[in-house]
């Protein structure tokens, strides 16, 4: 009885405009439904925004300005809240928005539509929306978009610190932009796990200063870390690392230093791939005596080979470079490294450079 009496309530309540076939459906069971749930998450930085919705179909109904009314609030989805979800502060539209999660509402209209981020996130669609229990709300022009018979949302123009949400049904969308402070965000991110069982190991240093170097954003506490890092295990990693944090100083002198001591430190596979990585960077005579000079220091070792096989093959010396090759083929020890081993022998023996 109280589910008949419900489902007739709801039936008669809503309007037809806004509610997708309510035949045999009660709100009781977990059933299937005419308009089928669906979540999107982007994360910017280290924040997660998620859109947690219901998906109508436009099946051949006029939408705009009929199905859904142009001048009052809609769900902008079905059945439940629509909801959007940050872990972190935003700002919308350049509007300063708290972290939470929000009932997603939208004013549709001709040349401008209202976007709605409500304090109730638990409704059933925008019936009981009260405007006195907005957070925020925003104001964006529409757009024509290609035909979408299901209701959907994207995230468009992700880069590091925004992203663009839209809302895509019939032939219209509608954007709003999402500004993240990522770099501030992180960086207190960073502090707090820090605090936590990452500060015995030196990982969680030099991953701190790891960031704070790529990012350029603060490369005194990126030294700072790498030196805690290097108290905490002194490894080649981290002291390559802090010779980079020096270097993007300008300190040239104690960066040359610091990256001497860490090649010194190095396994002859990390001297190899620290080759690999000047040879990324356009570094190539500085990473050939590399390769010279880890041949001398471990004239066995499999990746010693390889690297003198780079140098004769940048001299166009292929006899001499697949002989290195073979050998390393010889020692090497997995599978997956020794198939790549194996194309490079074939490119030496057909004269292609490997270095290209």
């Amino acid at each position: 009885m109280h589910k008949t009496r419900l489902l007739v309530l709801l039936c008669g309540y809503l309007p037809v405009a806004s509610l997708c076939l309510c035949h045999a459906q009660t709100v009781m069971l977990d059933l299937p439904r005419q308009s089928q749930h669906a979540v999107v998450m982007q994360r910017i930085g280290v924040t997660d925004i998620t859109v947690n919705y219901h998906r109508p179909l436009a099946t051949g109904r006029q939408i705009w300005g009929k199905l859904v009314p142009y001048g009052q609030v809609w769900r902008a989805g079905a059945n439940e809240n629509t909801t959007v979800t940050f872990t972190d502060p935003v700002t919308i539209e350049g509007q300063p928005l708290d972290k939470g999660t929000y009932g997603l509402h939208m004013i549709p209209g001709e040349s401008q539509w209202t976007v709605i981020f409500s304090k109730v996130s638990t409704a059933w669609g925008s019936f009981s929306y009260k405007q006195n229990e907005d957070a925020l709300r925003v104001t964006v022009k529409p757009q024509a978009s290609e035909f979408h018979d299901a209701l959907t949302y994207d995230f468009d123009d992700v880069k590091p610190e925004s992203t663009v949400v839209t809302m895509r049904w019939d032939k219209v969308e509608v954007p709003f932009k999402v500004d993240v402070k990522a770099n501030e965000i992180v960086e207190a991110s960073i502090h707090r796990q820090i605090r936590g069982l990452n500060q015995y190991y030196w990982e969680g240093w030099d991953d701190a200063a790891g960031y704070f170097l790529a990012n350029k954003t603060n490369l005194e506490e990126a030294l700072k870390d790498e030196d805690q890092s290097i108290r905490t295990e002194e490894r080649f990693d981290n002291v390559m690392n802090k010779s980079r944090i020096l270097e993007a100083m300008g300190r040239n002198d104690d960066a040359t230093a610091t990256r001497n001591k860490a090649l010194g430190m190095a396994s002859a596979q990390q001297l190899y791939f620290y080759g690999r990585q000047l040879q990324g960077e356009k570094k190539q005579e500085e990473a050939f005596a590399l390769y010279r000079a880890n041949a001398k220091k471990f004239p066995d070792y499999w990746t010693s080979h390889v690297g003198m096989a780079r140098v004769y093959s940048s001299q166009g010396d292929y006899d001499k470079a697949v002989k290195e090759m073979q050998t390393a083929l010889t020692s090497v020890p997995d599978d997956a490294n020794k198939s790549n081993l194996e194309n490079y022998v074939k490119r030496l023996q057909s004269k292609d450079d490997i270095n290209r």
